[in-house]
């Protein structure tokens, strides 16, 4: 069983991690860091935006590991990493829907959000519940 854990290093991330690494000690842990390619890259060449987010995406798998070593409570539990460039969401998804890497569930942390400020910033959480290809645990 492979359990997939969308990280990006706020606290409620962290909390996702710390819940994967207690509850499924024994299973395969993913930890996917997306980097997020913000829009509106007016005046950039495509080139240029695609090599910064490289550069980017390198930096931030390098921390990565140490960051989730940390975390892990059992030295023994088994975690690996994978970074990518996107949208959280979209690419939480597309990562599980990939056959290739043989999720068999997702976990996520929540921010907490709800009411109005839910309604209009979007919940990245929301977003992969609703169009995960496995089950969701959302963590709060």
């Amino acid at each position: 069983m492979a359990i997939l854990v969308a990280y990006d290093g706020s606290e409620p991330a962290q909390q996702a991690a710390e819940y994967a690494f207690r509850q499924h000690a024994d299973d395969e842990i993913v930890l996917l860091r997306v980097v997020e390619a913000a829009e509106g890259y007016t005046g950039a060449s495509v080139n240029y935006v695609q090599d910064a987010l490289k550069d980017r995406q390198e930096e931030v798998s390098g921390t990565l590991r140490e960051e989730i070593a940390e975390l892990a409570s059992n030295p023994d539990v088994e975690f690996r990493t994978e970074t990518t460039i996107g949208r959280p969401d979209n690419e939480v998804v597309a990562f599980a829907e990939d056959e290739s890497n043989d999720i068999d569930h997702i976990i996520v942390g929540s921010h907490g959000r709800a009411g109005v400020s839910r309604a209009l910033l979007g919940s990245i959480a929301e977003k992969i519940v609703r169009r995960a290809p496995v089950p969701v645990t959302v963590v709060r």
